[in-house]
């Protein structure tokens, strides 16, 4: 057995701890060194800050994939100091190409380089593509002919940098507008979506930012992490079915020089939203225009945000509910002498007329007011008022659109309701709607009784899923047999006056309305609001179509004005929804 040699553990021990301790005295020169002194300073200049990361916004498409809302790529021009070689060369070129003052793009471009407190400064965003080619170009140029920037005598654009970020764009411009709003983009951290679907999905569409710390070390190498994008929408609407709807309306406003107009297309089988049009409308690219085109009180959205009183198109809620309520059929005779007394007032027909014998099919063809007060009376104020309550009026749709408005309906028990409002009611004065929350009131007749919940988000895309909208049931206010009853009424009407509503191969059924509008308390002759609600083809309707023009001057009266209008949306969707008429639908149903 061999002896252990301890005297060389005892050198390696004093080695090492001599090794140790000339370790220490270095770490502590090291630690109180000019150098180290100089590091610290450094790290203190420059430190690090809390920077946010945006999330690329979701598009928004048509339901074919037309692209309504995008982003495109533009570019922040700014100043690194620390670089700056020539700062009259750089002022020189922003002013010239980008149409900058020169004396502020100088007074930035020789701004003091202080570390750790001005490093960079913005000269200007959103600026286009082709405008930095042409930038980019003049660099390399100067580049190669002063290389390092160190010839005062030649131009540098050393410290001149830009960066490309993301601008919200709608390559339609204002098509569909008012259903889109916009998004604003004066502060890329602050942006936010006003009005529409860019409000109501505005958490949606912006995804999740992220928060990260970075180095204020202009010299540091550091990767930038992305943030998830935010979800794409696909949306109800029918790009070419808003366009052509859009150009009817514009039309007939000024055809009619009415102050302006709506137009609804929906799916009363499923509260699709196929088109929306409202005027006036913006181009969302220059959002910033708002303000001129909507004054302070003026609804962006008349579809959604704009009450009115909508006069004789409710007529067709008092007689659904009176023909379910079997008080009445179409054929229930009744005498008009021209006037009927309603809580101590007198009830006129719209021509102060008296039409004599009539049934109900003929009351809605000449939009009888003393007949419709007539049978709101049959009903009485409770079971009248409930119908109404079950079509949703005096309550929101809840239609996913930023901004819907409402009025409260005024019922038995309210100060304000008296015994005539039974009455006007029944007609459509003395009560306000929203256009959307007429039409889903009204498309319950169109759907055998059951009223759909209107919504324009078809479909989303999330982390590579696409997640369905499912229609929704809002109630059924009346039966199926009452639905199909009253439309077989409106399209015997309409065909019996040979309506400016009819369409040649289709069955349609509608009614219109013409509602004065009260001026200083007072109700004005001439000045109406002239709507039409209609739907079809009858025997399976696959639209549902309101309009509204308010204060035409061409006529005060809903025939003449809106019902055309109607004609015209309805010639151009068939065409468009691929809805064959009526001969030929009827010939494949029979084989």
């Amino acid at each position: 057995m061999k002896k252990i040699n301890f005297t060389r553990f005892k050198f390696l021990a004093v080695l090492l701890t001599l090794f140790a301790l000339v370790i220490f005295v270095q770490m502590v020169r090291i630690q109180n060194s000019t150098d180290a002194e100089y590091l610290d300073k450094w790290a203190a200049n420059y430190g690090y800050e809390m920077r946010t990361i945006q999330s690329e916004r979701g598009y928004i498409y048509d339901r074919w994939g037309n692209l309504l809302a995008g982003n495109k790529e533009v570019y922040e021009i700014g100043i690194e100091l620390q670089f700056v070689k020539n700062p009259a060369a750089i002022a020189s070129t922003i002013s010239n190409l980008l149409d900058m003052d020169y004396g502020f793009v100088f007074k930035a471009a020789t701004t003091p380089y202080v570390p750790g407190q001005t490093v960079y400064i913005t000269l200007a965003d959103y600026i286009l593509y082709s405008q930095i080619e042409e930038l980019s170009a003049l660099k390399t140029k100067y580049e190669n002919n002063n290389p390092y920037g160190d010839d005062p005598n030649k131009p540098s654009l050393r410290g001149l940098v830009w960066t490309p970020h993301l601008q919200r764009t709608y390559p339609e411009h204002t098509l569909a507008s008012n259903v889109l709003g916009f998004y604003t983009f004066y502060d890329r951290e602050g942006g936010a979506g006003y009005y529409g679907v860019e409000e109501k999905y505005d958490s949606l569409l912006a995804g999740i930012k992220k928060n990260i710390m970075i180095s204020l070390d202009p010299y540091e190498m550091q990767e930038i992490p992305t943030a998830p994008p935010g979800a794409s929408l696909i949306l109800t609407l029918d790009r070419e079915i808003q366009r052509t709807v859009e150009k009817i309306l514009d039309q007939a406003v000024a055809a009619n020089k009415a102050d302006s107009g709506s137009i609804i297309v929906m799916n009363p089988e499923n509260g699709e939203i196929l088109a929306m049009a409202n005027t006036p409308r913006i181009d969302p690219n220059a959002y910033w225009e708002y303000e001129d085109l909507f004054p302070a009180g003026t609804s962006y959205n008349k579809s959604v945000n704009q009450v009115y009183e909508p006069g004789s198109i409710f007529k067709v809620l008092t007689m659904a509910a009176a023909l379910d309520a079997r008080v009445v059929t179409p054929l229930t005779p009744y005498t008009d002498f021209g006037v009927i007394n309603v809580g101590g007032w007198d009830i006129y027909n719209w021509d102060r007329g008296a039409w004599g014998d009539q049934n109900m099919i003929g009351c809605m063809q000449h939009s009888l007011n003393v007949c419709l007060s007539w049978v709101a009376t049959q009903l009485g104020p409770d079971r009248f008022y409930d119908y109404l309550e079950r079509f949703g009026i005096g309550h929101r749709t809840n239609i996913d659109l930023a901004g819907e408005e409402v009025y409260p309906l005024s019922v038995p028990g309210d100060p304000t309701w008296y015994t005539v409002n039974l009455a006007t009611n029944s007609f459509g004065q003395g009560v306000a709607v929203t256009p959307i929350q007429f039409l889903m009131a009204a498309s319950s007749i169109a759907n055998d009784g059951k009223m759909m919940a209107p919504h324009v988000l078809k479909s989303y895309i999330q982390d590579g899923k696409q997640y369905d909208t499912a229609p929704q049931v809002m109630g059924q206010p009346i039966s199926a047999e009452t639905a199909h009853s009253l439309t077989e009424m409106l399209a015997t009407s309409l065909e019996q006056e040979a309506s400016d509503a009819l369409i040649e191969g289709y069955r349609v059924a509608g009614k219109t309305g013409t509602a004065e509008i009260a001026v200083n308390g007072q109700y004005s002759s001439n000045q109406t609001n002239a709507s039409f609600i209609g739907w079809g083809p009858i025997e399976d309707p696959k639209f549902i179509v309101f309009v509204w023009l308010e204060k035409p001057r061409s006529s005060i009266w809903g025939s003449i004005v809106a019902a055309p209008v109607f004609r015209d949306v309805v010639k151009e969707i068939v065409v468009l929804m691929d809805i064959p008429p009526d001969t030929v639908r009827m010939s494949r149903t029979s084989e």
